[in-house]
């Protein structure tokens, strides 16, 4: 049986490739191994690694790598360890593929790894771009790095090809968050508010903020103006999800935790909600604020609007759902105030995402299970 190695390392990513593992595992020509690191085994971040258990999923490797310092020095440090301890666990592992997705840099640590030992990576959400964050650069690396790509839409693709990828190796399979969305059983709303221990109330904001590594704002103040912003919403109930381990996220975790013990009546904090929770919550909020992924895939995906704050997800595809503004409590209120107007809203109803229909894992495993994958590429040019 051909060994397909995929690696996580944050709760969201391991969200998206649930479905994939699903396939893998349950293909009797596949093997699938299981890597996990970074915040799913810290317990500042909730000990995720526990869920990934509980779904079925044996764990074959655990890379630690997370330093308790969020300085650039101190995640520089944190992708170093990643380095020594993928080594490791590839050599032993000794994996047909490995599959990697987005641009965290504990991906960048285990692509660098794999890249050594001579394991053609799988990559999945290239040729994307993120202008506001050091993903970025990281994401166009791992796809120079890799040897099969797989893109959540076609100008991505084209992308990856511009960067040097052959046509051949580089698959529009759209988006993994939007099969979530279609293939998990989610909850109703009272199911969720018990699940939760939190009403949402007759208005409800859904509330991502990740510090933007490449910012001119410091995230503090950017997180200050945001907090400012919601305090003009008095009426509207609010679910935080805390910031990734990125530099600077502790303060940002900290002042959310803040703002909560000022604010119990109406706001519930979650290290991590968990996929089932976090889409059936998507279904009911009036918004989602911040500056997460998760408001450019999977909230047009369910005729939600999103309130885009800041340059982090500068050069995405955007649904027509989608409200940018600026990191400021001004634009921020305005562009709230919009997307939960009643005309807004309507239009929001008759969008549709430009990720795809959903059936993005059958995909990937179909090309994991028959391509054939050496060491070496080449460079592809026009």
């Amino acid at each position: 049986m051909r060994k397909i190695c995929v690696v996580t390392g944050t709760r969201a990513e391991y969200g998206l490739l649930y479905w994939l593992m699903k396939e893998i595992q349950e293909d009797t020509d596949l093997q699938l191994q299981l890597i996990v690191t970074g915040m799913h085994l810290s317990p500042e971040f909730g000990l995720t690694y526990k869920t990934i258990e509980e779904d079925g999923f044996i764990i074959d490797a655990k890379v630690e790598m997370l330093l308790s310092s969020d300085t650039p020095v101190g995640i520089a440090k944190s992708i170093g360890l990643g380095v020594i301890g993928f080594a490791d666990a590839l050599d032993r592992m000794k994996p047909y593929a490995m599959v990697v997705l987005g641009d965290r840099y504990e991906i960048l640590a285990a692509s660098q790894a794999a890249l050594v030992g001579r394991i053609p990576i799988a990559h999945i959400h290239g040729g994307e771009t993120t202008e506001g964050a050091i993903d970025e650069s990281i994401r166009h690396a791992i796809t120079k790095m890799a040897h099969l790509h797989f893109v959540a839409a076609e100008p991505y693709r084209t992308r990856v090809i511009q960067l040097g990828e052959h046509p051949d190796t580089v698959f529009n399979v759209g988006a993994l968050g939007i099969e979530n969305i279609k293939r998990l059983q989610l909850l109703e709303r009272p199911q969720l508010e018990q699940s939760i221990n939190f009403e949402l109330g007759t208005s409800c904001f859904l509330v991502t903020y990740h510090p933007a590594t490449l910012g001119t704002i410091e995230p503090a103040a950017a997180m200050q103006a945001l907090l400012d912003a919601l305090d003009l919403f008095p009426d509207a109930n609010i679910i935080f999800t805390q910031p990734n381990s990125d530099t600077d996220g502790r303060i940002l975790m900290q002042m959310i935790d803040e703002y909560a013990l000022l604010n119990n009546d109406r706001v519930a904090v979650f290290t991590s909600m968990g996929q089932v929770r976090y889409l059936s919550a998507l279904q009911f909020v009036d918004a989602v604020i911040g500056n997460s992924s998760s408001g450019i895939i999977e909230a047009p995906a369910c005729n939600i609007p999103t309130v885009n704050i800041g340059n982090r997800q500068s050069g995405r595809l955007k649904a027509d759902s989608i409200i940018d503004c600026q990191e400021t409590t001004e634009s921020i209120a305005i562009a709230i105030s919009k997307a939960i107007s009643p005309p807004f809203r309507e239009r929001v109803k008759q969008g549709v995402s430009p990720y795809g229909y959903g059936e993005s894992a059958l995909q990937i495993k179909d090309q994991l299970k028959q391509v054939n994958l050496g060491s070496t590429k080449r460079f592809y040019d026009f």
